[in-house]
Order: C-alpha cells, then structure tokens, then sequence
C-alpha cells in the first residue's frame, strides 16, 4: 500500500494510512540499505580507485534522532566500502552489514541479536536484493525511484528520494507514530 509522506507534524496523521501509522508505532529496530537509500545510488570512482558515495546530513542527523530516542539501526549492504563503516559510525548506527548480497540471512542475523520480532521492523530499500527483508519486516519504505517490486511490497513510500532525505522522512514518521517527536523537538528547544 503507497502512502504519502509526512511533512508537517500536526497533519501527518490525516495524511498517512492508519495502517502505517499503526506499523510505525511497533518498531524498535530501522535497517537501511546504502545505495539508493542512505546515498543517491550513484557510485564515483575517483582516479584512484576509491569509491565515493553522496550522503544526506538529515539523514544522518534523524538516525541520531533515533538512537537517542532508544531505538536501533543497523544496515546491511551488497558492496563494501570504508566510507560506509565511516558513515555508519558517524550516524551511530548499531550494526553494519557489508558485502551482503543475500541479506535474508543479514537480517536474522539482526533480529536475533536486537531480540526484535518481524513486527518490530522497518526496513528500507529500492531493489530486487531488499525483497527478501521488506517481505517479513512490520513496516517495509520504498524510496520514491525504488523498482517496481519493491513499491509493491512496501507499506509506504517516501516523498524524498534516496540519498536526499527518505531515511530521515521515514524516521521522522517512526518517532511520531510512537508519540515521542516532541521529546526530540524538547532536546532542541523548539
């Protein structure tokens, strides 16, 4: 089921389905793919041979968000890059995944380790390797250019695109359907 995404924090709850907001309220555990999720998909080599990715710095700061508000992240990816594990580390995100083409197992992984039910997942993606993972966990987010079998599958889609905003739209949504957005507005004075 495609949604809207929120935007303002008085209307969401008229904008997104019930069902979303209903899903959202279970989670504890976030897990995000890198290349069009967390980046804008586009991979750049640089002369010598290093990769170079483009990140989005609300999303980085939503997954601070997030983790001060309690709650886990983790990413599993199919490349591996040493800018991802320095990213990762920067946005404190729990786990990191790399070089992970089948990630069902990845995800298990996850589950077992967080102590975590499907129910109390939401994953991100925008490809064929993420179908696995958006299948069982509780709320699965599409970004807007994710494939067409991956919208099918996902609960909602973001208005931001990968790499431009999706993961932080997603936990904006997250925090808001478990009621505790204005505990993190507090910490910020607003």
């Amino acid at each position: 089921m495609e949604t809207q995404a929120i935007r303002g924090h008085n209307t969401f709850e008229s904008i997104v389905s019930q069902e979303v907001l209903t899903r959202a309220a279970n989670v504890t555990l976030l897990i995000m793919d890198v290349d069009g999720v967390l980046s804008d998909g586009r991979i750049i080599y640089d002369e010598f041979g290093d990769e170079l990715k483009c990140f989005d710095v609300q999303d980085g700061a939503g997954l601070v968000f997030w983790r001060r508000a309690g709650f886990k992240s983790a990413i599993i990816t199919g490349r591996k890059a040493r800018l991802v594990k320095r990213r990762a580390k920067e946005m404190q995100v729990d786990c990191l995944i790399q070089k992970t083409l089948n990630k069902l197992p990845a995800y298990d992984k996850l589950l077992r380790r967080f102590r975590v039910s499907h129910e109390q997942v939401c994953a991100m993606g925008d490809d064929l390797m993420e179908l696995p993972i958006l299948r069982r966990a509780g709320l699965a987010v599409a970004v807007p250019d994710a494939v067409p079998e991956v919208k099918t599958v996902s609960h909602y889609t973001t208005t931001r695109q990968g790499g431009r905003g999706a993961v932080r739209e997603t936990i904006e949504l997250l925090l808001k359907a478990k009621g505790v957005w204005d505990d993190v507005l507090k910490l910020y004075q607003v």
